[in-house]
């Protein structure tokens, strides 16, 4: 790794933790800007979506014994599918596709550190969409299995009065999701961006320790703990008084 993080301090100031502006253009009178998290984000993507081209080829040639690719490939929807199965028990099947998806985004994302990239995670304007699109989730599955009147029920509980209290604990879901993944990315990048900015003379080979920590090993926990809290919410959310 170099003295720098590529695309994400130019140098150490005031502002070097915020996401900068590369270019920008102008559609309608209004000035929209590309920043470092949209680079970094669409170069996860490609990423990703090359990955995935890679894994469909190599299913569709499949070996009946798994070897090298396609043995790595089967060996991560495995550990993907037994996570989510073990977490929703019957309700997995209906989910394993997303959690398997946000899952494999959110771990690339937090690991694109290793590579230089400000990891996209580290911009809440990509936490928080994740936040409300599992909020959404929720929402969606309370009403469908718990009814309007399972909602209000649950909303009165324990007493009627608990409801404005109740109220705030579920607006609170896509907030306390996104905020708790961005905090931790975010500081893991100003952490390095410190070592970076402030040792950049001596900055060569061990901060590559403080990247697998920050990068590796928070980003991996962080990854988990927001696809468990997003099984845990949904299955709560699709259980009845008859299971």
């Amino acid at each position: 790794m170099g003295v720098g993080m590529l695309l994400s301090l130019d140098d150490f100031s005031a502002d070097s933790f915020m996401v900068k502006g590369v270019f920008s253009f102008e559609i309608g009178g209004q000035t929209l800007w590309i920043t470092t998290t949209h680079i970094c984000l669409i170069l996860v993507v490609l990423t990703l979506s090359i990955f995935s081209m890679f894994a469909k080829r190599s299913m569709l040639k499949a070996a009946e014994v798994p070897t090298g690719f396609q043995n790595f490939v089967e060996m991560g929807v495995d550990l993907l599918d037994g996570l989510v199965k073990s977490t929703m028990g019957k309700h997995a099947g209906a989910f394993r596709n997303y959690i398997g998806t946000i899952f494999i985004f959110i771990l690339f994302s937090n690991l694109s550190g290793l590579f230089g990239l400000r990891p996209p995670t580290a911009d809440y304007g990509v936490t928080f969409p994740l936040g409300v699109l599992t909020f959404t989730l929720i929402t969606f599955n309370k009403f469908k299995y718990q009814h309007v009147s399972g909602v209000i029920k649950g909303l009165m509980s324990p007493w009627p009065f608990w409801i404005p209290i109740n109220l705030i604990g579920d607006f609170a879901v896509p907030i306390s999701l996104s905020l708790r993944l961005f905090a931790n990315v975010l500081s893991g990048t100003v952490m390095m961006s410190l070592v970076y900015g402030l040792l950049s003379m001596i900055a060569y080979a061990w901060p590559g320790a403080l990247h697998v920590y920050f990068d590796m090993f928070s980003g991996a926990i962080q990854t988990y703990v927001f696809c468990m809290l997003t099984m845990t919410y949904i299955t709560d959310a699709r259980t009845t008084d008859e299971g």
